[in-house]
């Protein structure tokens, strides 16, 4: 699998090529947690986002599809007793409905061939006033990004859309979704997060 391939190089690539954001982004969503949060993160990659929630959260459970991500997550995570690290799928978590605060996840929409099926996913199992937090890497905004997209690409991830901040916001607007908020980390390839609030 191409995520377990890359695991132990990620967080190298991320920091040379976009630190300022692969960092301001763990701590832009981090700000968006409170510390009474019960918060599930789905995809959460090598733990870049998880680390930054797991210091102000009640509980966190990360999940991923790739084990050699979950490993590295789990690793840098290690002295947070309250995150707990699972494989599972984004389209298909094992849960209760309503059962988080606060629902994360970090740069996959633009991966998933059902982007819609895990936006219900995560609706589902998000509390009525609680918010589905969703960082993405805007790489079309710059000519810097699409370059490392072409790059990841050679090496075999599979890129299903791409997104600027415009398209980014009609992305969710097509999909029925009202009210959104954006914030976006500035950087070499940017990141916006929409934050959808639960009715």
């Amino acid at each position: 699998m191409f995520w377990d391939k890359i695991s132990p190089l990620y967080d190298i690539f991320e920091n040379i090529y976009n630190g300022k954001v692969y960092t301001g982004t763990g701590e832009k969503v981090a700000e968006l947690i409170d510390s009474s949060d019960e918060v599930l993160e789905c995809a959460c990659g090598t733990g870049a986002i998880s680390i930054y929630i797991a210091q102000k959260c009640k509980k966190l459970i990360a999940t991923d599809f790739a084990t050699g991500m979950l490993r590295r997550a789990a690793k840098k995570c290690r002295n947070y007793p309250n995150a707990v690290f699972k494989k599972a799928d984004i389209t298909n978590i094992k849960c209760k409905d309503a059962r988080f605060d606060k629902v994360v996840v970090g740069n996959v929409i633009h991966l998933l061939p059902d982007p819609e099926k895990a936006l219900h996913e995560l609706e589902r199992v998000v509390k009525p006033g609680g918010e589905i937090i969703i960082p993405t890497y805007i790489n079309m905004s710059k000519g810097t990004g699409t370059a490392a997209v072409k790059f990841i690409t050679l090496l075999g991830a599979d890129f299903k859309r791409q997104f600027d901040l415009d398209s980014y916001k009609a992305f969710f607007e097509d999909k029925g979704y009202t009210g959104v908020e954006y914030y976006v980390v500035d950087g070499r390839m940017p990141c916006a997060i929409a934050v959808i609030t639960k009715a």
